[in-house]
């Protein structure tokens, strides 16, 4: 019997018909659906209610049902678990959905007689030490960016890989992104585009106060560290921007490779060109 996670956001399937006709086909199918304990409540499926933690780490595959925010949030939660996601766009065309709700159960029924691939996608994980201690790790499958606020003066920030120094950007802020994150904000930042499975660490200033400062390509076995180089009173730590945290002067933050990948199940011959098109040729 499959176990098979079932992760709705509830702000795009608001009435959760979606979740609950997906449920209703896994059933049919011989498998145990897993779902968040309210989510079971809402749609009447409560013996089928799990804490977070087991439906990450026990589901055989999740089935994410959003968009791409949905998908990177899912990504950080099940990667220490390299459970498998089917990504399922219920909004806008995003650059991780594999497939729109039409496609669904077709989709399904390829999984289950084997018919799919999975591809693995790099993420990223920091460390934040503050006065010569780590207080917080993060993973994301997007980026890691420090940013300034709205009304604070731009960050000074200096940046080395591997211990070599590389510059002090005097920017809003630094993106340090996947191949996957960059086509987000690295790429309206002025990033390079990269195939999403090529294992590369992009690193851009934002809105850099310079002639010369360029977004730099290192590989994933280099170590970023970034230093709170000025005062300033409002610097943020985020992470594929779901997650933040505050950052202060002369804290140090490590970005290097997480040994966690994303594995994303691929039931169609998509072509990465023809959706890069689609999405930056939209009006």
């Amino acid at each position: 019997m499959k176990k098979v996670g079932v992760i709705p956001n509830i702000n795009k399937d608001k009435d959760l018909e979606v979740t609950k006709s997906v449920v209703n086909w896994l059933l049919d199918h011989g498998s145990e659906p897993y779902l968040n304990e309210i989510v079971a409540a809402r749609i009447g499926y409560e013996k089928h209610g799990k804490k977070a933690n087991e439906i990450y780490s026990k589901s055989d595959f999740l089935i994410a049902l959003g968009g791409d925010g949905t998908i990177l949030n899912v990504a950080r939660l099940c990667a220490p678990f390299g459970t498998p996601i089917l990504a399922v766009n219920l909004g806008h065309l995003g650059f991780l959905t594999e497939i729109d709700a039409s496609e669904l159960f077709p989709s399904l029924e390829k999984i289950y007689k084997g018919e799919y691939a999975i591809e693995k996608r790099m993420m990223l994980e920091a460390n934040v030490v503050k006065n010569d201690m780590e207080v917080i790790n993060f993973r994301a499958l997007n980026d890691i960016v420090i940013t300034r606020g709205a009304f604070s003066r731009m960050a000074r920030i200096k940046a080395y890989v591997n211990d070599n120094y590389v510059d002090t950007y005097l920017a809003d802020g630094v993106i340090v992104a996947t191949p996957t994150g960059s086509t987000a904000y690295s790429l309206s930042a002025g990033g390079p585009i990269v195939y999403p499975t090529v294992e590369v660490i992009i690193i851009t200033p934002i809105c850099p106060h310079t002639l010369y400062s360029r977004s730099i390509v290192v590989s994933p076995d280099d170590v970023m560290r970034l230093e709170i180089a000025e005062e300033n009173q409002d610097l943020m730590i985020t992470t594929d921007g779901q997650q933040g945290y505050k950052i202060d002067y002369r804290d140090v933050i490590y970005i290097k490779k997480s040994n966690e990948y994303t594995n994303l199940i691929k039931v169609k011959n998509s072509n990465f060109f023809d959706l890069l098109r689609d999405k930056l040729t939209e009006r």
